[in-house]
C-alpha cells in the first residue's frame, strides 16, 4: 500500500487497480469504479461505494 501510494503523490501519476482485498482498496482509492460481471455496478467516491446496497450485495452477499 504504501509503495503505491508513493508512486502515485510523488510521480502524479493515475493508478489503475484490480483488487478485491476492500482493506486495501479504501486505504488508497479515491473513487472506485465496482463491476459485476463485466457490468458497471457503481462508481463514486471509495466511501459511497462500499457502502452502497448494490455492492455490499454483490461482494457480500445478503
Amino acid at each position: 500500500m504504501e509503495t503505491i501510494r508513493f508512486v502515485r503523490d510523488n510521480f502524479d501519476m493515475t493508478i489503475l487497480l484490480i483488487e478485491h482485498d476492500m482493506k486495501l482498496v479504501s486505504g488508497i482509492c479515491e473513487e472506485l469504479t465496482v463491476l459485476n460481471f463485466g457490468q458497471v455496478l457503481c462508481q463514486g467516491d471509495t466511501g459511497s461505494v462500499l457502502h452502497n446496497p448494490e455492492v455490499v450485495k454483490a461482494y457480500l452477499g445478503e
